[in-house]
């Protein structure tokens, strides 16, 4: 892969999103997809950190099977998914997206939607999640199987961005957050179909959602959040488990603040 061109630069800018091919060597994806295989069986013998029930009215219904199983901190569940925060592929893409070469890590995950169960995401901004002064965020997410609207793939509202943060409907009902699914149906948001190993980058304030699986086949995927290392985040967050790794670049606000720290204490 090379640098983006100055249309794929533009296409983002219009749209709030991209999707990449050729991000990743062929030995690379399956090095990452058989280490995330393995993860997923060892916590497989537990609960899992995080499973969500998805927003059809059946997939709500306490004794529905319908779920998305999720795991978050993969760099510190394995080296090979700290290796891919640093590849150098997928820096230069963020590097021309986010018009920054100062990159920080604020958090990972993995989503896996078993074949014919896996549930719907409700189309929601990951902003009402954490605000960001500068609204510099944006994600990576690596396809490990080909997606598309049968198996749960991404939905995206292209140029949604631009209309800046939305009413959060779900913050009335409890912990997820989403936006008015009368103004944002599923049904009229565009698919990102795509194959194994392509990766989309898109903002933090791109409307966007999935599908259920209701394929014999699983879905499974990555991510990673990053964000400008001058952006800083709105009100009181949580300091999730490697937030603000440096990526590219450097982290002057953190030199400062550390060289404090020195004063105070040396």
């Amino acid at each position: 892969m090379v640098r983006l061109t100055q249309k794929q630069k533009q296409f983002y800018k219009e749209n709030g999103y991209i999707l990449l091919k050729n991000v990743l060597s062929g030995e690379e994806l399956d090095q990452i997809s058989l280490e995330y295989d393995e993860l997923f069986l060892r916590k497989s013998q537990e609960k899992m950190e995080s499973s969500w029930v998805g927003s059809d009215a059946d997939d709500r219904k306490s004794d529905s099977a319908h779920t998305v199983k999720g795991i978050h901190n993969l760099q510190y569940h394995s080296a090979l998914f700290g290796q891919f925060l640093y590849n150098k592929n997928l820096l230069d893409a963020l590097e021309d997206v986010m018009g920054t070469r100062n990159i920080v890590l604020h958090h990972t995950k993995a989503h896996f939607k078993p074949p014919e169960k896996g549930a719907a995401y409700p189309m929601h901004q990951d902003y009402h999640y954490f605000p960001h002064k500068n609204d510099s965020m944006v994600a990576a997410f690596l396809h490990l199987d080909a997606a598309n609207p049968g198996n749960g793939g991404l939905f995206v509202y292209p140029g949604s961005h631009k209309l800046g943060p939305l009413e959060d409907f779900g913050a009335k009902e409890g912990e997820y957050h989403y936006v008015d699914q009368s103004k944002f149906p599923l049904e009229k948001a565009t698919p990102v179909v795509a194959e194994r190993g392509d990766i989309v980058i898109f903002s933090y304030l791109l409307v966007h959602g999935s599908s259920p699986n209701r394929s014999s086949n699983r879905r499974r995927m990555l991510l990673a959040q990053l964000a400008d290392a001058q952006d800083v985040p709105v009100g009181e967050q949580p300091t999730r488990p490697g937030q603000g790794w440096v990526l590219r670049g450097i982290n002057v606000d953190r030199d400062a603040s550390i060289s404090k720290r020195f004063e105070r204490t040396g």
